[in-house]
């Protein structure tokens, strides 16, 4: 779990991703997962995305950020 407290998680319909590897096509499961914080500490982030990459054996996990406005 995050520092944040909670999180959501979007796996109703797990998107797929495909690509070209070596001649083969590759597929990936992909899961969206949602974290809302007051503040973004950015080195926490970057050190728990490493942490995550080597965790899942990953090349590349997929951080954003995006500012949001409550209405």
């Amino acid at each position: 779990m995050t520092k944040s407290g909670g999180v959501t998680l979007h796996v109703v319909s797990p998107a797929e991703g495909l690509w070209n590897g070596d001649g083969n096509v590759e597929r990936d499961r992909i899961v969206t997962v949602e974290v809302m914080v007051a503040d973004i500490d950015r080195d926490w982030w970057s050190s728990y995305r490493r942490e995550l990459e080597a965790r899942f054996h990953q090349e590349e996990i997929v951080v954003l950020a995006s500012e949001i406005e409550r209405l």
